[in-house]
Protein backbone atom coordinates (compact mmCIF):
# COMPACT_ATOMS: atom_id res chain seq x y z
CA UNK A 1 0.00 0.00 0.00
CA UNK A 2 1.50 3.86 -0.92
CA UNK A 3 2.64 5.45 2.20
CA UNK A 4 0.43 8.33 1.38
CA UNK A 5 -3.11 6.65 1.32
CA UNK A 6 -1.68 3.84 4.46
CA UNK A 7 -1.39 7.15 6.28
CA UNK A 8 -4.61 8.92 5.40
CA UNK A 9 -5.99 5.47 6.01
CA UNK A 10 -4.77 5.43 9.44
CA UNK A 11 -5.90 8.79 10.51
CA UNK A 12 -9.53 8.52 9.24
CA UNK A 13 -10.04 5.31 10.68
CA UNK A 14 -8.79 6.38 14.15
CA UNK A 15 -11.08 9.45 13.82
CA UNK A 16 -13.99 7.54 12.37
CA UNK A 17 -13.55 5.32 15.84
CA UNK A 18 -13.45 8.04 18.18
CA UNK A 19 -16.35 9.63 16.83
CA UNK A 20 -18.48 6.28 16.74
CA UNK A 21 -17.56 5.52 20.34
CA UNK A 22 -18.27 9.32 21.06
CA UNK A 23 -21.91 8.75 19.58
CA UNK A 24 -22.70 5.65 21.73
CA UNK A 25 -21.09 7.52 24.86
CA UNK A 26 -23.66 10.35 24.44
CA UNK A 27 -26.74 8.12 23.99
CA UNK A 28 -25.93 6.40 27.39
CA UNK A 29 -28.31 9.14 28.35
CA UNK A 30 -31.56 7.78 27.18
CA UNK A 31 -30.98 4.53 28.75
CA UNK A 32 -32.69 4.03 31.98
CA UNK A 33 -34.19 1.00 31.77
CA UNK A 34 -34.32 -2.51 29.71
CA UNK A 35 -36.43 -1.79 27.43
CA UNK A 36 -34.78 1.17 26.42
CA UNK A 37 -31.71 -0.76 26.24
CA UNK A 38 -33.37 -3.55 24.09
CA UNK A 39 -35.86 -1.37 21.87
CA UNK A 40 -35.10 2.12 22.88
CA UNK A 41 -37.93 2.31 24.73
CA UNK A 42 -40.51 2.19 21.49
CA UNK A 43 -39.71 5.79 19.94
CA UNK A 44 -37.55 5.39 16.64
CA UNK A 45 -38.95 7.44 14.28
CA UNK A 46 -39.63 7.05 10.71
CA UNK A 47 -36.16 8.12 9.46
CA UNK A 48 -33.94 6.38 12.03
CA UNK A 49 -35.78 3.04 11.84
CA UNK A 50 -35.50 2.12 8.16
CA UNK A 51 -32.09 3.43 8.60
CA UNK A 52 -30.90 0.45 10.89
CA UNK A 53 -32.78 -1.68 9.19
CA UNK A 54 -30.69 -1.24 6.18
CA UNK A 55 -27.64 -0.77 7.94
CA UNK A 56 -28.16 -4.04 9.53
CA UNK A 57 -28.89 -5.85 6.74
CA UNK A 58 -26.12 -4.02 4.37
CA UNK A 59 -22.96 -5.81 5.52
CA UNK A 60 -19.98 -6.95 4.37
CA UNK A 61 -21.76 -10.08 2.69
CA UNK A 62 -24.25 -7.29 0.32
CA UNK A 63 -21.10 -4.84 0.03
CA UNK A 64 -18.45 -7.13 -1.24
CA UNK A 65 -19.21 -10.82 -1.42
CA UNK A 66 -22.03 -10.07 -3.50
CA UNK A 67 -20.04 -8.00 -5.77
CA UNK A 68 -17.41 -11.12 -5.87
CA UNK A 69 -20.10 -13.20 -6.47
CA UNK A 70 -21.54 -11.28 -9.86
CA UNK A 71 -18.42 -10.69 -11.05
CA UNK A 72 -17.68 -14.33 -11.54
CA UNK A 73 -21.16 -15.43 -11.82
CA UNK A 74 -23.18 -13.37 -13.73
CA UNK A 75 -26.36 -11.09 -12.12
CA UNK A 76 -27.39 -15.18 -11.48
CA UNK A 77 -25.21 -14.46 -8.49
CA UNK A 78 -28.09 -11.67 -7.02
CA UNK A 79 -30.29 -14.75 -5.58
CA UNK A 80 -29.10 -14.02 -1.86
CA UNK A 81 -28.00 -10.74 -2.12
CA UNK A 82 -29.99 -7.72 -3.36
CA UNK A 83 -32.95 -10.04 -4.53
CA UNK A 84 -33.59 -12.46 -1.39
CA UNK A 85 -32.54 -10.44 1.33
CA UNK A 86 -34.33 -6.92 -0.31
CA UNK A 87 -37.28 -9.39 -0.60
CA UNK A 88 -37.23 -10.46 2.95
CA UNK A 89 -37.84 -6.73 4.16
CA UNK A 90 -41.07 -6.03 1.48
CA UNK A 91 -42.63 -9.37 3.37
CA UNK A 92 -41.73 -8.28 7.04
CA UNK A 93 -43.46 -5.04 6.23
CA UNK A 94 -46.17 -6.96 4.57
CA UNK A 95 -46.75 -10.12 6.90
CA UNK A 96 -45.40 -9.00 9.90
CA UNK A 97 -44.77 -5.83 11.30
CA UNK A 98 -48.09 -4.44 12.03
CA UNK A 99 -49.36 -7.81 14.19
CA UNK A 100 -45.96 -8.07 16.08
CA UNK A 101 -45.37 -4.57 16.71
CA UNK A 102 -49.15 -4.24 18.15
CA UNK A 103 -48.28 -6.97 20.91
CA UNK A 104 -45.59 -4.99 22.65
CA UNK A 105 -42.79 -7.41 22.54
CA UNK A 106 -39.05 -7.02 23.54
CA UNK A 107 -38.02 -10.39 21.70
CA UNK A 108 -39.03 -12.73 19.33
CA UNK A 109 -39.35 -15.24 21.54
CA UNK A 110 -41.61 -13.74 23.97
CA UNK A 111 -44.02 -13.99 20.75
CA UNK A 112 -43.78 -17.82 20.69
CA UNK A 113 -43.96 -17.62 24.54
CA UNK A 114 -47.05 -15.79 24.46
CA UNK A 115 -48.56 -17.30 22.18
CA UNK A 116 -47.78 -21.28 22.96
CA UNK A 117 -46.24 -21.09 25.88
CA UNK A 118 -42.67 -21.41 27.83
CA UNK A 119 -41.23 -24.85 25.97
CA UNK A 120 -41.69 -22.88 22.74
CA UNK A 121 -40.46 -19.34 23.83
CA UNK A 122 -37.25 -21.10 25.52
CA UNK A 123 -36.48 -23.68 22.75
CA UNK A 124 -37.11 -20.72 20.13
CA UNK A 125 -34.23 -18.50 22.06
CA UNK A 126 -32.00 -21.65 22.14
CA UNK A 127 -32.48 -22.39 18.34
CA UNK A 128 -31.41 -18.58 17.53
CA UNK A 129 -28.71 -17.73 19.57
CA UNK A 130 -25.61 -19.70 18.54
CA UNK A 131 -27.09 -18.84 14.51
CA UNK A 132 -25.53 -14.88 15.35
CA UNK A 133 -21.86 -16.50 16.48
CA UNK A 134 -20.76 -17.48 13.04
CA UNK A 135 -22.05 -14.19 11.85
CA UNK A 136 -19.98 -11.50 14.23
CA UNK A 137 -16.64 -13.81 13.69
CA UNK A 138 -16.92 -13.33 10.37
CA UNK A 139 -17.22 -9.72 10.92
CA UNK A 140 -14.60 -9.72 13.52
CA UNK A 141 -12.43 -11.20 10.94
CA UNK A 142 -12.67 -9.13 8.03
CA UNK A 143 -12.28 -5.94 10.01
CA UNK A 144 -9.41 -7.31 11.29
CA UNK A 145 -7.85 -8.38 8.36
CA UNK A 146 -8.60 -4.62 7.63
CA UNK A 147 -6.60 -3.02 10.62
CA UNK A 148 -3.67 -5.20 9.71
CA UNK A 149 -3.54 -3.78 6.16
CA UNK A 150 -3.73 -0.30 7.68
CA UNK A 151 -1.38 -0.80 10.84
CA UNK A 152 0.38 -4.05 10.75
CA UNK A 153 -1.60 -4.84 13.59
CA UNK A 154 -1.41 -8.90 14.13
CA UNK A 155 -5.16 -10.48 13.33
CA UNK A 156 -5.01 -12.07 16.46
CA UNK A 157 -5.18 -8.69 18.61
CA UNK A 158 -7.33 -7.46 15.49
CA UNK A 159 -10.18 -9.42 16.67
CA UNK A 160 -10.08 -8.29 20.27
CA UNK A 161 -9.41 -4.67 19.14
CA UNK A 162 -12.44 -4.76 16.62
CA UNK A 163 -14.57 -6.65 19.20
CA UNK A 164 -14.27 -4.54 21.83
CA UNK A 165 -14.96 -1.43 19.87
CA UNK A 166 -18.19 -3.27 18.55
CA UNK A 167 -19.35 -4.05 22.26
CA UNK A 168 -18.11 -0.80 23.80
CA UNK A 169 -21.00 1.37 22.23
CA UNK A 170 -23.51 -1.35 22.38
CA UNK A 171 -22.89 -1.58 25.83
CA UNK A 172 -23.54 2.09 26.37
CA UNK A 173 -26.67 2.58 24.39
CA UNK A 174 -28.01 -0.27 23.64
CA UNK A 175 -30.53 0.16 20.67
CA UNK A 176 -30.54 3.61 20.79
CA UNK A 177 -26.29 3.55 20.42
CA UNK A 178 -26.49 0.97 18.15
CA UNK A 179 -29.38 2.65 15.79
CA UNK A 180 -27.36 6.27 15.62
CA UNK A 181 -24.14 4.62 14.66
CA UNK A 182 -26.47 2.84 12.42
CA UNK A 183 -27.56 5.89 10.88
CA UNK A 184 -24.04 7.50 10.27
CA UNK A 185 -22.54 4.61 8.89
CA UNK A 186 -25.47 3.43 6.10
CA UNK A 187 -24.84 6.79 5.37
CA UNK A 188 -21.39 6.64 4.65
CA UNK A 189 -21.52 3.22 2.79
CA UNK A 190 -24.08 4.86 0.45
CA UNK A 191 -21.85 7.55 -0.23
CA UNK A 192 -18.48 5.45 -0.71
CA UNK A 193 -20.61 3.15 -2.94
CA UNK A 194 -22.25 6.01 -5.13
CA UNK A 195 -18.62 7.27 -5.65
CA UNK A 196 -16.96 4.26 -6.70
CA UNK A 197 -19.92 3.88 -9.21
CA UNK A 198 -19.62 6.63 -10.74
CA UNK A 199 -15.36 6.62 -10.85
CA UNK A 200 -15.77 3.43 -12.40
CA UNK A 201 -18.83 3.86 -15.09
CA UNK A 202 -17.13 7.15 -16.09
CA UNK A 203 -13.98 5.65 -16.78
CA UNK A 204 -16.37 2.92 -18.51
CA UNK A 205 -17.77 5.75 -20.77
CA UNK A 206 -14.93 7.79 -21.43
CA UNK A 207 -15.84 10.59 -18.37
CA UNK A 208 -19.73 10.32 -19.02
CA UNK A 209 -21.90 7.53 -16.43
CA UNK A 210 -24.31 7.38 -18.72
CA UNK A 211 -22.52 6.38 -21.83
CA UNK A 212 -20.36 3.88 -19.39
CA UNK A 213 -23.97 2.23 -18.83
CA UNK A 214 -24.09 2.16 -22.60
CA UNK A 215 -20.99 0.35 -22.84
CA UNK A 216 -21.71 -1.92 -19.50
CA UNK A 217 -24.98 -2.76 -21.38
CA UNK A 218 -23.25 -3.18 -24.83
CA UNK A 219 -20.15 -5.33 -23.64
CA UNK A 220 -21.78 -7.97 -20.81
CA UNK A 221 -22.32 -10.99 -22.35
CA UNK A 222 -25.92 -12.41 -22.79
CA UNK A 223 -25.34 -15.49 -20.26
CA UNK A 224 -23.58 -13.13 -17.90
CA UNK A 225 -27.01 -10.51 -17.86
CA UNK A 226 -29.30 -13.73 -16.74
CA UNK A 227 -31.14 -12.75 -13.31
CA UNK A 228 -33.38 -16.16 -13.41
CA UNK A 229 -32.09 -19.04 -15.16
CA UNK A 230 -34.32 -21.28 -16.66
CA UNK A 231 -32.43 -23.69 -18.76
CA UNK A 232 -31.43 -25.85 -16.90
CA UNK A 233 -34.02 -27.64 -14.10
CA UNK A 234 -30.90 -27.73 -11.61
CA UNK A 235 -29.99 -24.39 -11.97
CA UNK A 236 -33.28 -23.19 -11.57
CA UNK A 237 -34.01 -25.32 -8.01
CA UNK A 238 -30.40 -23.95 -6.82
CA UNK A 239 -31.01 -20.78 -7.65
CA UNK A 240 -34.79 -20.60 -6.03
CA UNK A 241 -33.22 -22.47 -2.87
CA UNK A 242 -30.91 -18.93 -2.61
CA UNK A 243 -33.87 -16.60 -3.23
CA UNK A 244 -35.74 -18.85 -0.92
CA UNK A 245 -33.50 -18.60 2.32
CA UNK A 246 -32.74 -15.26 1.65
CA UNK A 247 -36.40 -13.94 1.89
CA UNK A 248 -38.12 -16.17 4.14
CA UNK A 249 -34.96 -17.39 6.68
CA UNK A 250 -33.80 -13.83 7.68
CA UNK A 251 -38.07 -13.09 8.89
CA UNK A 252 -38.02 -15.03 12.21
CA UNK A 253 -34.45 -13.18 13.05
CA UNK A 254 -34.32 -11.14 16.64
CA UNK A 255 -31.85 -8.65 14.51
CA UNK A 256 -35.07 -7.81 12.17
CA UNK A 257 -37.75 -7.97 14.79
CA UNK A 258 -36.30 -6.17 17.03
CA UNK A 259 -36.57 -2.82 14.70
CA UNK A 260 -40.02 -3.57 14.49
CA UNK A 261 -40.27 -3.85 17.99
CA UNK A 262 -38.52 -0.17 18.67
CA UNK A 263 -40.77 2.06 16.69
CA UNK A 264 -43.05 4.39 17.60
CA UNK A 265 -45.90 3.16 15.75
CA UNK A 266 -47.19 0.25 13.60
CA UNK A 267 -47.08 1.95 10.84
CA UNK A 268 -43.75 3.38 11.19
CA UNK A 269 -42.74 -0.57 11.63
CA UNK A 270 -44.40 -1.18 8.39
CA UNK A 271 -43.00 1.91 6.19
CA UNK A 272 -39.77 1.68 7.65
CA UNK A 273 -39.72 -2.11 6.15
CA UNK A 274 -40.70 -0.95 3.09
CA UNK A 275 -38.42 2.03 2.81
CA UNK A 276 -35.50 -0.18 3.45
CA UNK A 277 -36.50 -2.73 0.92
CA UNK A 278 -36.21 -0.11 -1.10
CA UNK A 279 -32.77 1.57 -0.08
CA UNK A 280 -31.62 -1.95 0.43
CA UNK A 281 -32.43 -3.11 -3.50
CA UNK A 282 -30.82 0.66 -4.85
CA UNK A 283 -27.87 0.18 -3.14
CA UNK A 284 -27.76 -3.31 -4.05
CA UNK A 285 -28.28 -2.34 -7.70
CA UNK A 286 -24.62 -0.21 -7.54
CA UNK A 287 -22.93 -3.76 -6.41
CA UNK A 288 -24.35 -5.25 -9.50
CA UNK A 289 -23.46 -2.15 -11.32
CA UNK A 290 -19.77 -2.81 -9.91
CA UNK A 291 -19.17 -6.79 -10.51
CA UNK A 292 -20.52 -6.38 -13.98
CA UNK A 293 -18.15 -3.37 -15.16
CA UNK A 294 -14.83 -5.30 -13.26
CA UNK A 295 -14.63 -7.72 -15.88
CA UNK A 296 -14.66 -5.15 -18.94
CA UNK A 297 -12.53 -2.19 -16.73
CA UNK A 298 -9.77 -5.06 -15.33
CA UNK A 299 -10.59 -8.38 -17.35
CA UNK A 300 -8.23 -11.82 -16.30
CA UNK A 301 -7.78 -9.46 -13.11
CA UNK A 302 -6.71 -12.24 -10.32
CA UNK A 303 -7.75 -10.10 -6.82
CA UNK A 304 -9.67 -11.97 -4.48
CA UNK A 305 -12.22 -8.26 -3.62
CA UNK A 306 -13.11 -6.92 -6.72
CA UNK A 307 -14.26 -3.30 -4.39
CA UNK A 308 -10.65 -3.43 -3.00
CA UNK A 309 -9.28 -4.02 -6.86
CA UNK A 310 -11.58 -1.25 -8.50
CA UNK A 311 -10.83 1.36 -5.46
CA UNK A 312 -7.37 1.14 -6.25
CA UNK A 313 -7.72 1.45 -10.20
CA UNK A 314 -9.84 4.31 -9.85
CA UNK A 315 -10.23 6.27 -6.56
CA UNK A 316 -7.50 9.00 -4.99
CA UNK A 317 -5.74 8.34 -1.96
CA UNK A 318 -8.43 10.69 -0.33
CA UNK A 319 -11.63 9.48 -1.85
CA UNK A 320 -9.91 5.27 -1.50
CA UNK A 321 -10.03 6.06 1.99
CA UNK A 322 -13.88 7.27 2.02
CA UNK A 323 -14.42 4.01 0.37
CA UNK A 324 -12.46 2.07 3.17
CA UNK A 325 -14.23 3.92 5.55
CA UNK A 326 -17.78 2.87 4.01
CA UNK A 327 -16.20 -0.87 4.14
CA UNK A 328 -15.92 -0.56 7.76
CA UNK A 329 -19.09 1.17 8.25
CA UNK A 330 -20.81 -1.70 6.59
CA UNK A 331 -19.05 -4.44 9.06
CA UNK A 332 -19.58 -2.04 12.41
CA UNK A 333 -23.14 -1.97 11.23
CA UNK A 334 -23.81 -5.94 11.21
CA UNK A 335 -21.24 -6.33 14.19
CA UNK A 336 -23.40 -4.07 16.84
CA UNK A 337 -26.48 -5.11 15.59
CA UNK A 338 -25.37 -8.70 15.35
CA UNK A 339 -24.27 -8.67 18.99
CA UNK A 340 -27.52 -6.96 20.48
CA UNK A 341 -29.86 -9.33 19.02
CA UNK A 342 -28.55 -12.94 20.88
CA UNK A 343 -27.50 -10.75 23.94
CA UNK A 344 -31.40 -9.20 23.84
CA UNK A 345 -32.67 -12.83 23.89
CA UNK A 346 -30.10 -14.10 25.97
CA UNK A 347 -31.22 -11.70 28.97
CA UNK A 348 -34.91 -12.18 28.16
CA UNK A 349 -35.54 -15.17 27.51
CA UNK A 350 -32.92 -17.73 29.28
CA UNK A 351 -31.44 -15.64 32.14
CA UNK A 352 -34.23 -13.17 33.41
CA UNK A 353 -36.87 -16.53 33.89
CA UNK A 354 -33.75 -18.01 35.60
CA UNK A 355 -32.91 -14.93 37.85
CA UNK A 356 -36.05 -13.23 38.15
CA UNK A 357 -34.98 -10.70 40.86
CA UNK A 358 -32.27 -9.41 38.88
CA UNK A 359 -31.35 -6.04 37.12
CA UNK A 360 -32.86 -6.81 33.40
CA UNK A 361 -30.56 -3.56 32.74
CA UNK A 362 -27.59 -5.65 33.65
CA UNK A 363 -28.77 -8.70 32.54
CA UNK A 364 -28.72 -7.29 29.24
CA UNK A 365 -25.23 -5.79 29.48
CA UNK A 366 -23.44 -8.88 30.79
CA UNK A 367 -24.98 -10.72 28.11
CA UNK A 368 -23.79 -8.20 25.29
CA UNK A 369 -20.30 -8.91 27.04
CA UNK A 370 -20.93 -12.89 26.92
CA UNK A 371 -21.75 -12.69 23.22
CA UNK A 372 -18.91 -10.82 22.15
CA UNK A 373 -16.73 -13.09 24.25
CA UNK A 374 -18.31 -16.41 22.01
CA UNK A 375 -17.72 -14.57 19.54
CA UNK A 376 -14.22 -13.95 19.55
CA UNK A 377 -13.60 -17.76 20.85
CA UNK A 378 -15.13 -18.69 17.55
CA UNK A 379 -13.45 -16.12 15.64
CA UNK A 380 -9.57 -17.98 16.47
CA UNK A 381 -11.21 -21.63 16.20
CA UNK A 382 -10.78 -20.60 12.32
CA UNK A 383 -12.61 -19.94 9.02
CA UNK A 384 -14.16 -23.54 9.30
CA UNK A 385 -15.73 -23.00 12.36
CA UNK A 386 -17.57 -19.56 11.72
CA UNK A 387 -18.16 -20.63 7.93
CA UNK A 388 -20.11 -23.56 9.73
CA UNK A 389 -22.28 -21.28 12.00
CA UNK A 390 -22.74 -18.92 9.42
CA UNK A 391 -24.25 -21.13 7.35
CA UNK A 392 -26.80 -21.92 10.68
CA UNK A 393 -28.72 -18.89 9.40
CA UNK A 394 -30.79 -21.86 7.61
CA UNK A 395 -32.26 -22.51 10.74
CA UNK A 396 -34.68 -19.35 10.95
CA UNK A 397 -36.21 -21.46 7.66
CA UNK A 398 -36.52 -24.71 8.74
CA UNK A 399 -37.15 -24.42 12.52
CA UNK A 400 -38.76 -20.87 13.30
CA UNK A 401 -40.62 -19.75 10.04
CA UNK A 402 -43.61 -21.94 10.19
CA UNK A 403 -45.09 -21.74 13.90
CA UNK A 404 -44.26 -18.07 13.60
CA UNK A 405 -46.70 -17.56 10.39
CA UNK A 406 -49.00 -19.86 11.38
CA UNK A 407 -48.83 -18.47 15.22
CA UNK A 408 -49.28 -14.49 14.09
CA UNK A 409 -51.54 -14.94 10.95
CA UNK A 410 -53.75 -17.94 12.11
CA UNK A 411 -55.18 -19.40 15.36
CA UNK A 412 -54.52 -23.00 13.92
CA UNK A 413 -52.36 -25.21 16.07
CA UNK A 414 -50.89 -25.09 20.31
CA UNK A 415 -48.02 -25.96 22.14
CA UNK A 416 -47.37 -29.65 20.67
CA UNK A 417 -47.54 -28.17 16.77
CA UNK A 418 -45.01 -25.36 17.60
CA UNK A 419 -43.08 -27.76 19.49
CA UNK A 420 -43.13 -30.39 16.91
CA UNK A 421 -42.62 -28.25 13.49
CA UNK A 422 -39.24 -26.47 15.20
CA UNK A 423 -38.02 -30.45 16.29
CA UNK A 424 -38.49 -31.78 13.14
CA UNK A 425 -37.23 -29.02 10.87
CA UNK A 426 -34.08 -28.93 12.83
CA UNK A 427 -33.61 -32.42 12.96
CA UNK A 428 -34.47 -32.84 9.00
CA UNK A 429 -31.70 -29.80 8.62
CA UNK A 430 -29.16 -31.15 10.71
CA UNK A 431 -29.06 -34.46 8.97
CA UNK A 432 -28.98 -33.41 5.36
CA UNK A 433 -26.00 -30.79 6.66
CA UNK A 434 -24.42 -33.68 8.44
CA UNK A 435 -24.75 -35.97 5.94
CA UNK A 436 -23.40 -33.61 3.25
CA UNK A 437 -26.31 -33.66 1.04
CA UNK A 438 -27.61 -30.18 -1.25
CA UNK A 439 -30.77 -30.76 -1.90
CA UNK A 440 -33.47 -32.62 -0.13
CA UNK A 441 -33.62 -36.78 0.21
CA UNK A 442 -31.05 -36.10 -2.83
CA UNK A 443 -30.36 -40.04 -2.97
CA UNK A 444 -33.53 -40.83 -3.74
CA UNK A 445 -35.00 -37.13 -5.27
CA UNK A 446 -32.20 -36.50 -7.42
CA UNK A 447 -31.99 -39.43 -9.64
CA UNK A 448 -35.80 -38.61 -10.41
CA UNK A 449 -34.81 -35.54 -12.00
CA UNK A 450 -36.39 -33.33 -9.96
CA UNK A 451 -33.93 -32.13 -7.47
CA UNK A 452 -36.08 -30.61 -4.43
CA UNK A 453 -34.23 -27.11 -2.05
CA UNK A 454 -33.03 -28.56 1.18
CA UNK A 455 -33.95 -26.02 2.88
CA UNK A 456 -37.27 -25.07 1.49
CA UNK A 457 -38.10 -28.38 1.86
CA UNK A 458 -37.43 -28.96 5.52
CA UNK A 459 -39.32 -26.09 6.37
CA UNK A 460 -42.66 -27.10 4.21
CA UNK A 461 -41.85 -30.50 6.07
CA UNK A 462 -42.02 -28.51 8.96
CA UNK A 463 -45.72 -26.97 8.41
CA UNK A 464 -46.40 -30.58 7.33
CA UNK A 465 -45.97 -31.81 10.81
CA UNK A 466 -47.50 -28.65 12.17
CA UNK A 467 -50.75 -29.12 10.29
CA UNK A 468 -50.76 -32.74 11.07
CA UNK A 469 -50.27 -31.54 15.15
CA UNK A 470 -52.40 -29.12 15.25
CA UNK A 471 -55.51 -30.95 13.78
CA UNK A 472 -54.87 -34.19 16.22
CA UNK A 473 -55.06 -31.04 18.99
CA UNK A 474 -58.08 -29.91 17.41
CA UNK A 475 -59.61 -33.40 17.59
CA UNK A 476 -58.51 -33.76 21.33
CA UNK A 477 -60.12 -30.28 22.17
CA UNK A 478 -63.65 -30.99 20.52
CA UNK A 479 -63.47 -34.45 22.14
CA UNK A 480 -62.86 -33.06 25.56
CA UNK A 481 -65.98 -30.57 25.04
CA UNK A 482 -67.93 -33.07 23.76
CA UNK A 483 -67.15 -35.35 26.75
CA UNK A 484 -67.74 -32.35 29.42
CA UNK A 485 -71.29 -31.71 27.45
CA UNK A 486 -72.65 -35.56 27.91
CA UNK A 487 -70.77 -35.64 31.43
CA UNK A 488 -73.17 -32.17 32.27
Amino acid sequence: MPPELSNILGVTVIVYTVLMLALGWWTRSKIHDHEDFMVAGRRLPLHLAWATIVATWFGAGAMLTATDTVRAQGLVGAALDPIGAGLCLFLAGWLLARPLWEMKLLTLPDFYGRRFGTRTERLSAVLMIPTYFGWIAAQFVALAQLLELVFGIDPVMGIVIVAVVGMSYTLLGGMWSVTLTDAAQIAVVAVGLVVLTVSVLGNLGGGSVLEGLRQLAEHTPDHRRVVIPTEELQAFVTWFGIVTVGALGNLPGQDLTQRIFASNSARTAVWACHIAGLVYFGLGVLTLVLGLSAELVAPGATEQSTMAMLAGLFLSPWVAALFVLAVMSAVLSTIDSAILSPASVLAQNLLSPRWPDADRLRLNRLSVVGVTVVSIATAYLGESAYSLLESAYELGLVSLLVPLLMGLRTRVGGERAALASMIVGTGSWVLHFALGWSTFLSPVIDPLGLPLPMALSSALLAWVVYLGIARSENAAREHGVGASLRAG
